[in-house]
């Protein structure tokens, strides 16, 4: 038997915490609310939106405080509406944003 590891163990480990045996949930036809911390280079939030919009949802929204206004005008185009606090240049960490941006446990 071949154990996965790695971002691939961990994500699967996460799936197994958060949803269990529970079927994923149905997205088509939905509003969905996309919310994160913030934004830095939009790569990880650009691929979210894709695999989002690959389920056929009504409509996507991104909310998030904060990022850098030239990543936030290139997701634009991958949402149906974007809210975004601030757009702070020059913009260096989303954490710089935060008074406290320590990493969280899974509980």
């Amino acid at each position: 038997m071949v154990r996965a590891t790695g971002a691939g163990a961990d994500l699967e480990r996460r799936r197994l915490l958060y949803r269990g045996a529970k079927a994923p949930a149905r997205l088509a036809d939905r509003d969905l609310i996309v919310v994160d911390d913030g934004l830095a280079t939009g790569s990880s939030m650009r691929a979210a939106l894709q695999c989002l919009r690959s389920h056929h949802p009504h409509k996507v929204v991104l909310a998030v405080p904060v990022g850098p206004a030239e990543t936030v005008q290139k997701l634009r185009d991958e949402v149906d509406a974007l809210v975004c606090l601030d757009t702070p240049s020059p913009f260096r960490a989303v954490g710089d944003h935060y008074r406290d941006f320590h990493q969280l446990s899974d509980q």
